[in-house]
């Protein structure tokens, strides 16, 4: 049967599959056997994507690392479209909305608070109290606020450098943009969990899921291929591109818990080392665009990742360099390259074009009225392709002067001795 063309909930799907047999795929599984891995995981029924239970046979998950391994991310996609799912009813917004209103009146019920969220727009009337009730329950924030219940957390380090990276945005000082005016600037960095080492860290104009793709992407063509990445909640970190990318390269993307920061310690400390031992002491009022900044910033992640660190004793260079051994390298620039490229499945019209980011591009004539998938970067769309059965296929700025001008068989050609085109 041939696979169809993927959806966002074939994505999720296919990413969660990639979950359950990440251990197998990158060798980190604690039992003696893949198959003991697969027994293990397999023994009560897991949660999917769209909310419901299923009990998954051990060779399931074998056959999924198989077919991982010969084809990636594509070969976990489903090969039937379900019309079946939930759809997300809460968004982001309306998330934090609710946790900052438990927060400041932690005694009112689901009720009230459906009524502030239906007043205030961040959801319709249709929406049923009973959703916010069970939001509410499920995350523990019936009794939390009002009892004062502190969430259960322990310290703890990862083993050895690659084994988590957790990555954040904060904001930074203004500078000037490239028609000096004052833009507010944004930090995108990575650090290593077991080494605190920075192993990416750029300055933007925007926050957004490309940027902290290109941070990640130099930061994993640098320094390897991490098991897990340990993210916020948020458009940047958020987003079906970057579970195709991590599911790609071979990485399992956690996000932590909505509204907790401290969830992200390592990350959010270096924040705040950054901002102490350099930016504080960075007159920014005399940088004359990002580029400039983003230099003294290269300046400052150098030095430190050469200083000791308070909680570990040593440099994260140093911790770096002790378990360096275990990092996975990508297989080639090119493969890595492959792995980050953005997805989307378009329709090619009857005119063998299609619509990629408010641009009209000419598609191969084959493709004419087929849905196919387009992979490109979003700052570089003249080399965009469609991707289909392993194959690349150039996309073209459409000229509609110069097609115009293109001559084809079946196009009646003009009889200007009479004024009219043959057969007219």
């Amino acid at each position: 049967m041939e696979k169809t063309n993927s959806t966002d909930m074939d994505r999720e799907l296919a990413y969660f599959r990639f979950a359950l047999i990440a251990p197998v795929i990158q060798g980190t599984f604690p039992d003696a056997s893949v198959a003991a891995y697969c027994r293990r995981v397999t023994a009560e029924p897991i949660v999917r994507p769209d909310g419901t239970s299923f009990r998954y046979k051990p060779g399931t998950l074998s056959k999924w690392a198989q077919l991982y391994n010969v084809g990636g991310m594509d070969e976990l996609m489903p090969r039937a479209r379900s019309d079946k799912g939930t759809v997300r009813r809460l968004s982001d917004e309306c998330i934090n909305e609710i946790y900052k209103i438990k927060e400041r009146f932690p005694k009112l019920d689901a009720v009230q608070i459906h009524v502030r969220l239906v007043q205030d727009g961040l959801i319709p009337a249709t929406v049923s109290p009973r959703t916010i009730q069970r939001y509410i329950k499920n995350n523990g924030l019936k009794n939390a606020a009002a009892s004062g219940q502190m969430k259960d957390r322990k310290a703890f380090e990862e083993e050895f450098f690659g084994a988590m990276w957790q990555a954040d945005t904060c904001f930074f000082p203004y500078v000037p943009d490239e028609h000096g005016r004052k833009q507010r600037t944004y930090l995108i960095a990575i650090v290593d969990d077991h080494s605190r080492m920075i192993v990416g860290a750029r300055l933007f104009f925007e926050d957004n899921a490309y940027n902290f793709q290109k941070v990640l992407k130099d930061a994993t063509a640098a320094y390897g291929i991490p098991n897990k990445l340990y993210c916020d909640h948020g458009p940047s970190y958020e987003n079906s591109q970057l579970s195709l990318i991590c599911g790609s390269v071979g990485t399992v993307l956690i996000h932590a818990p909505v509204r907790d920061g401290a969830a992200k310690a390592k990350v959010e400390r270096m924040f705040g080392v950054l901002k102490s031992r350099w930016l504080h002491g960075l007159d920014t009022g005399q940088i004359r665009s990002i580029d400039e900044f983003n230099q003294e910033l290269a300046e400052a992640v150098r030095k430190h990742n050469l200083s000791e660190n308070s909680s570990t004793g040593r440099t994260p260079m140093d911790r770096f360099l002790a378990t360096r051994g275990r990092i996975r390298v990508p297989a080639s620039e090119g493969w890595l390259s492959e792995c980050f490229m953005n997805r989307l499945v378009r329709k090619v019209r009857n005119d063998s074009s299609l619509s990629l980011l408010n641009r009209q591009f000419d598609a191969p004539m084959q493709f004419m009225r087929q849905t196919v998938e387009v992979r490109f970067l979003p700052d570089d769309l003249a080399n965009a392709y469609i991707f289909d059965k392993g194959a690349r296929y150039p996309l073209k700025l459409t000229d509609k002067q110069a097609n115009s001008r293109v001559r084809r068989e079946n196009w009646p050609t003009v009889d200007y001795s009479k004024g009219v085109a043959p057969g007219v």
